[in-house]
């Protein structure tokens, strides 16, 4: 049991952590002059860091994430969403929803695509809430930084809030909530010619590409909001604001993540910094959930295909499992951690 601890110890903070990069860029910085120990030092070595980690991660996740993507183009995911009823519809589609692209944006049109299709409502907002919230990307990520048990349980509990934030809205029958362009559309369903492994693989590497391109900068606003929190705000303050002593941690957590505009890899390094300068466990995911899932930018383009009335039931279903998740962290953050 020692022995398989030891590994999983070194594959956390060695491969997933790249603890020997981290170690590197502070030898090479202290050679240079450069003091790691102090604010301005330590803030050029998480930058770095945190930049070249979080960039070599997310190529890898992508290559195989949209390797298995391409499995599953829309005609493909609607035929397999429309065998299933019931909850086990949504939960299909909070589980297809996983592997599909990273940031809320990029849902939208799937979900657009799925509804005018004409399956249920309620199926369509389980694949849009977990599409966002967590993708087999998330799961990695968070693991390199918080461990596996709150990896998991992350990705377990916003599989949750998607499945019963979709079967929620099925009850509701919103249908007429849904813009009269898309109830009225008709999707054509164009066959799919079947794909080489070289061509899957040419898919992906195109997919990392463009996803690379796309995200860079809000990693790189995400990795220097980190540095600065990391070496530059008194933890006593996080700990005020964002620790046992405000009760409404979670509350403001999300509240502040829901106006930003990132995906899961922009969020890693905020949320790190936070979790190091005593922020609770369920604040700094909550945070990274709600700027995740409820970004400002997806909300005005799901506005376009909703009316005001699904759209408010859908960011309130959101905020609600996600303030939820948030205070169950807290609450068990000592047995996970």
């Amino acid at each position: 049991m020692e022995g398989i601890k030891t590994v999983w110890d070194f594959l956390q903070n060695e491969v997933l952590g790249m603890g020997w990069l981290n170690r590197l860029i502070s030898t090479v910085l202290n050679a240079c002059g450069i003091e790691t120990a102090g604010r301005i030092g330590g803030s050029v070595q998480f930058f770095i860091y945190d930049t070249i980690k979080i960039m070599v991660l997310l190529g890898v996740l992508i290559l195989i994430i949209s390797y298995i993507q391409s499995y599953f183009p829309p005609e493909r995911t609607k035929r397999i969403l429309g065998r299933f009823h019931g909850i086990w519809a949504n939960i299909i589609a909070a589980l297809l929803g996983t592997v599909t692209p990273f940031c809320s944006c990029s849902s939208i049109p799937l979900f657009i695509g799925f509804t005018s299709a004409g399956l249920p409502l309620g199926v369509t907002f389980s694949f849009l809430i977990s599409s966002p919230m967590v993708d087999l990307g998330s799961l990695v990520l968070l693991m390199s930084i918080f461990g596996w048990k709150v990896a998991v349980l992350y990705v377990v509990l916003g599989l949750v809030i998607a499945v019963v934030g979709g079967t929620l809205i099925e009850k509701l029958h919103l249908e007429n909530q849904v813009e009269e362009y898309i109830r009225n559309a008709h999707a054509i369903d164009v066959p799919q010619e079947e794909l080489h492994v070289r061509d899957r693989v040419k898919y992906a590497w195109e997919q990392v590409i463009s996803t690379a391109k796309k995200v860079a900068p809000y990693v790189l606003i995400g990795v220097a909001i980190g540095a600065v929190i990391h070496n530059w705000i008194p933890q006593n303050f996080i700990v005020k604001v964002l620790g046992d002593n405000n009760p409404f941690g979670v509350v403001l957590a999300v509240l502040a993540g829901v106006p930003m505009y990132a995906d899961i890899f922009g969020t890693i390094p905020i949320a790190e910094a936070l979790l190091a300068k005593g922020a609770l466990l369920g604040v700094v995911l909550s945070f990274m959930m709600g700027v995740t899932t409820l970004s400002l930018p997806s909300m005005i383009m799901l506005r376009k295909a909703v009316k005001p009335k699904l759209l408010g039931m859908f960011i309130a279903i959101c905020i609600g499992g996600i303030i939820a998740v948030g205070y169950f962290f807290n609450a068990v953050q000592y047995l996970i951690v």
